[in-house]
């Protein structure tokens, strides 16, 4: 009876430690599924007036919400009404649904339409959980509806908003003493300031909704600093452009630096 007892102990505590070292990887595997969130976080633009069942459903019956972040306007995607002042800064946590629809990926190549109905539910159910089928499906249409009528301007699917103390008092008041030399804006010729361009991706691979690529020109308006500070164009190939990697010589007329409205030239190689 003792020996039968202490093999039935040895045999407990042989599953329990068995038991104990399959949980480890589950967890593990666990910690490697958990979404990771994007963050954005820049100035709040109110537009009264939605039109269309997909920009009702984006905002989710209110009006159309911008979070602007250099110089790049996120469009918000709500599953609650929020309400955000105009001109206000916020931070926002969430999916950018066209790089989460992208790393999906697509076996055409977006030859079949993008994006595909199929990423757009699966990016949905990411971010949004337990919803029921008629839901996902709404939202996933609308979505899919308003990517392919602008695909290059980002929408955010937002999990989380919240106002912030805006730290940029100081830098606005010293602003202020430079305004007038801001207001002087330089023409510069496209060629003569593709000389003065230090740095920026002017050859890239065409994006999923457009294979073919192309070559476009698009007005941009660069700053005092020398990086591009407005787009200038609604032409879709230059909203892709990644603006903030472009960096040039600043432009010095009578003894400070100007602004410079230009055009530049960026090459889509087809996808293959």
């Amino acid at each position: 009876m003792n020996s039968n007892a202490i093999s039935f102990s040895f045999l407990a505590l042989t599953i329990a430690a068995l038991s104990g070292c399959s949980s480890g990887p589950a967890a593990k595997d666990a910690k490697k599924t958990a979404v990771v969130l994007d963050k954005i976080q820049g100035k709040a633009q109110v537009m009264e007036g939605s039109s269309g069942a997909s920009d009702a459903a984006l905002n989710a019956g209110g009006p159309s919400l911008y979070i602007w972040q250099g110089t790049e306007r996120y469009r918000l995607f709500l599953r609650t009404a929020v309400e955000l002042v105009h001109g206000g800064q916020y931070a926002a946590e969430g999916i950018y649904a066209q790089k989460a629809i992208d790393d999906i990926g697509d076996p055409d190549q977006g030859k079949n339409g993008y994006p595909l109905q199929a990423s757009c539910e699966k990016v949905i159910r990411t971010v949004w959980h337990n919803l029921a089928m008629d839901e996902l499906e709404a939202d996933a249409t609308a979505l899919r509806t308003i990517v392919q009528r602008y695909p290059a301007r980002p929408i955010f699917l937002v999990t989380r908003i919240q106002g912030i103390t805006s730290k940029e008092g100081a830098s606005t008041d010293s602003k202020s003493d430079s305004a007038a030399a801001e207001k002087d804006i330089a023409e510069v010729a496209p060629e003569k300031e593709q000389a003065s361009l230090i740095e920026g991706p002017t050859v890239q691979a065409a994006p999923l909704w457009q294979p073919a690529g192309g070559t476009v020109h698009c007005k941009v308006l660069i700053g005092q600093e020398g990086k591009i500070s407005d787009l200038e164009t609604g032409l879709q190939l230059c909203e892709a452009v990644p603006w903030s990697k472009f960096r040039y010589q600043p432009l010095v007329q009578r003894g400070h630096p100007v602004k410079v409205r230009t055009e530049v030239e960026v090459r889509f190689d087809p996808r293959k």
